[in-house]
């Protein structure tokens, strides 16, 4: 999943860039609203992260024209702003969740996943197929209830087939929802991650649309 944190503190948007990183996440990062309205009116993100008092636009404008766009992007704020005003403010202005700085970077990134879940129409945190369960907050997949051990790409390719099953994802779309802009892969690393996913849970588990793109069937 890729997400984008609107954040104008340095130390704070790296440490949330690098440990949400860790988590899984494909992570971006922009520092004043003017920058991170641009992205989100032209590139597609699973998960905004934003704070308030930002540079150049403030996170209530930018998330004002985020809705008025209709974009439906899910957005949790996070904010030193703990008045209780400030967050009805927020949530009634289109915000999904609402946190208040200091964080612990273990609780963001269950709440981006509770996120995603309820924007898929997922109430289940596990997604799965067959014999095959991957689960998102362990980051650990078995197949026949057997472990197994994949990479980190391996697995957020995985997770992004899984979470649309039934719909073909284009190579677009998966490389943007495993990449950020600081990646840059190589040009067939995507067929390298389905090639090693098919050798791990089986030949026929990821289709290929030739010219289209891939799918786990329903």
């Amino acid at each position: 999943m890729r997400v984008l944190i609107v954040e104008d503190d340095p130390q704070l948007g790296d440490g949330l860039m690098v440990g949400l990183r860790q988590s899984g996440f494909a992570v971006d990062w922009l520092k004043d609203g003017e920058a991170a309205d641009r992205a989100l009116a032209s590139e597609d993100f699973d998960l905004l992260v934003l704070d308030l008092g930002l540079p150049k636009l403030a996170g209530m404008e930018l998330l004002r024209r985020l809705r008025g766009r209709e974009q439906d992007l899910p957005v949790l704020i996070l904010t030193a702003r703990d008045a209780t005003a400030d967050k009805i403010a927020g949530l009634d202005a289109g915000a999904d969740d609402y946190l208040v700085k200091p964080i612990d970077i273990d609780e963001l990134a269950a709440r981006l996943r509770a996120l995603a879940r309820r924007t898929a129409g997922r109430a289940a945190p596990l997604l799965s197929h067959g014999d095959v369960i991957l689960d998102p907050a362990s980051r650990r997949v078995t197949v026949a209830d057997l472990p197994v051990e994949l990479s980190a790409r391996e697995f957020a390719v995985l997770h992004a087939l899984l979470a649309n099953a039934g719909r073909v994802m284009t190579r677009a779309q998966l490389e943007g929802s495993i990449y950020g802009w600081r990646d840059e892969p190589d040009s067939n690393a995507l067929e390298v991650h389905i090639h090693h996913l098919r050798k791990k849970l089986g030949a026929e588990f990821i289709k290929t649309l030739r010219g289209v793109g891939y799918t786990i069937p329903k």
